[in-house]
């Protein structure tokens, strides 16, 4: 059985911006998968836990967050904060005998870069062999 994941990306402004330029046709072009869709924050660090769980509960495979690198965060702690919540989704899934990959977090620099596009296919090939999310 094959399936296409839902998969739901929370990226810093500052890691996603040149990545969303030109209407996000470059990332389309370097094969970044078109099931993931995006959702640009001012900084990881303002997202709660209740917002990645709201997205499984909303029908999401999986989540995952993109920020700033752990030690040049442009808002200096964001990146840290997201970390610990990413982990704080990661055990209530555990807990819930879910798969705690389903959510991940990546630290990345500015730019479009080759690696912004391969957490997304590494996301995407990750959830397709786990399966549908079981919410």
């Amino acid at each position: 059985m094959s399936f296409t994941p839902d998969i739901r990306l929370f990226s810093c402004h500052y890691a996603s911006q040149q990545s969303c330029a030109h209407e996000g046709k470059e990332l389309q072009e370097l094969g970044f998968p078109e099931n993931i869709s995006m959702t640009r924050i001012p900084c990881t660090g303002k997202l709660e836990v209740a917002t990645m769980l709201k997205a499984f509960e909303d029908g999401a495979d999986a989540v995952y967050v993109v920020g700033c690198p752990v030690d040049a965060c442009h808002n200096v702690q964001g990146s840290k904060r997201a970390e610990k919540r990413v982990a704080a989704v990661r055990e209530a899934l555990q807990e819930l005998d879910v798969e705690p990959d389903r959510a991940r977090m990546y630290h990345l620099g500015r730019g479009l870069h080759p690696e912004f596009v391969d957490a997304g296919k590494e996301m995407n090939t990750r959830i397709e062999k786990i399966g549908p999310s079981p919410f």
